[in-house]
């Protein structure tokens, strides 16, 4: 990628080119890269999977395993979206940098640069959460080992492991070697989750930016100005030739396009793979309720999966918060549309203003196979993952 991107894409580069997954990486790199996030994943998947048989159907170790477990299928699942739809991503970021090129005044480009600046923060924010949440989980572990040092009791105070994970050797006696490997395999198998989602959210403020500059959410919009600024006479409106109309219609027209193909672009890229994601979370969510409520007497345990639980909340939320951006955006344009003075225009070009507006009527959004993302359907996961809970709880 050119450098001057750096400014407003940087963030998201480097936490991808980390997982293997920039589609401008060098192909070594890029593998090597994969291959290391990989060997992770399946490291911890394998220490959970022992955890599990050892677990010998025992409900009280099974759960937490399994929730573990479903947080690294999760990481997979991302890593392999963005690997096996690399041609797609590469015609993501490459519609990406060109639709700067083709930005035609200096107020297209300050609307375009503050969405690129909201993805830049939201990417930012999302990796240090996301990494720094994983260390406090995993630090907790070592409260004990504090306090016995601290504030000894006659006997060791119950050990406590980073993860629900078996590593097939005596877990006090190699605590710290499983604290520090078990820190590092994580960190490493999170980069897959952060790459996929930073580069999702990338993609949606770069759509909206351009259903922004279309007319959506901002008062410098063409539509706005086709007829008359509020200060102009209107006899010098009628004297503008009908050809500066049509050319000004023509280049919403052609963004608004460029914006529907790439929201298209972006649900046929990612949508399969996130109703799998859902599917997940939402089961993912009622084992970690259930796990609140079942370590009420153990305060770092219950600290834990609170922290777990906000997590995932967070997660969902940014993606359901996305998706209703978009949707949002997509629509707002035909009400931008309808309350600009079309009726000043030639009818001919009124004409192109109603396809479009008929087009707009039909939201661009971001989906899951049926569940499409939205504050509203964020709700209804949540009173979903209620009802798994509660029938689990029923099960105790």
């Amino acid at each position: 990628m050119d450098r001057r991107w750096n400014r407003y894409y940087g963030v998201v580069e480097k936490v991808s080119s980390l997982a293997g997954q920039w589609p401008y990486q060098r192909r070594r790199m890029r593998i090597f890269s994969l291959s290391i996030v990989t060997l992770s994943i399946f490291s911890v998947i394998v220490s959970q999977i022992a955890k599990m048989v050892e677990c010998d159907g025992d409900r009280q170790c099974l759960f937490p395993t399994v929730a573990a477990y479903m947080l690294s299928s999760i990481a997979l699942v991302k890593m392999y979206t963005c690997h096996l739809s690399s041609r797609k991503i590469r015609n993501l970021t490459d519609h990406l940098l060109v639709d700067w090129d083709l930005l035609k005044s200096p107020e297209e480009y300050e609307i375009m640069k503050s969405y690129a600046e909201n993805g830049r923060w939201y990417s930012l924010g999302y990796t240090l959460y996301c990494l720094i949440s994983l260390c406090l989980f995993l630090s907790m572990s070592l409260i004990p080992h504090f306090l016995d040092v601290v504030l000894p009791l006659n006997e060791s105070r119950p050990l406590v492991m980073p993860h629900p994970a078996y590593y097939f050797v005596d877990d006090r006696e190699y605590f710290y070697y499983i604290f520090w490997y078990s820190t590092l395999t994580w960190e490493i198998t999170v980069l897959g989750v952060i790459a996929h989602d930073c580069l999702l959210v990338t993609y949606i403020e770069h759509v909206c930016g351009i259903f922004a500059i279309v007319g959506v959410n901002t008062r410098r919009f063409r539509f706005e100005r086709l007829s008359c600024e509020r200060s102009e006479p209107a006899t010098n409106v009628r004297a503008r030739p009908e050809v500066s109309y049509h050319k000004r219609i023509m280049f919403s027209v052609q963004a608004h396009r460029r914006a529907i193909c790439f929201a298209q672009l972006l649900e046929d890229t990612f949508s399969l793979t996130l109703a799998l994601q859902i599917a997940i979370i939402t089961v993912l969510m009622s084992i970690t309720l259930l796990q609140i409520t079942l370590q009420v007497n153990d305060v770092i345990e219950l600290i834990r999966y609170i922290l777990y639980v906000v997590a995932q909340l967070i997660h969902l939320f940014c993606l359901s918060f996305e998706g209703q951006k978009l949707m949002d955006h997509s629509l707002q344009t035909r009400e931008k549309i309808y309350n600009s003075p079309w009726y000043e225009v030639p009818v001919k070009t009124q004409k192109m203003l109603l396809f479009m507006m008929r087009r707009s009527i039909q939201p661009s959004f971001m989906s899951a196979g049926i569940y499409i993302f939205s504050m509203e359907n964020f709700s209804k996961i949540l009173q979903t993952s209620m009802s798994y809970f509660t029938v689990l709880a029923s099960m105790e």
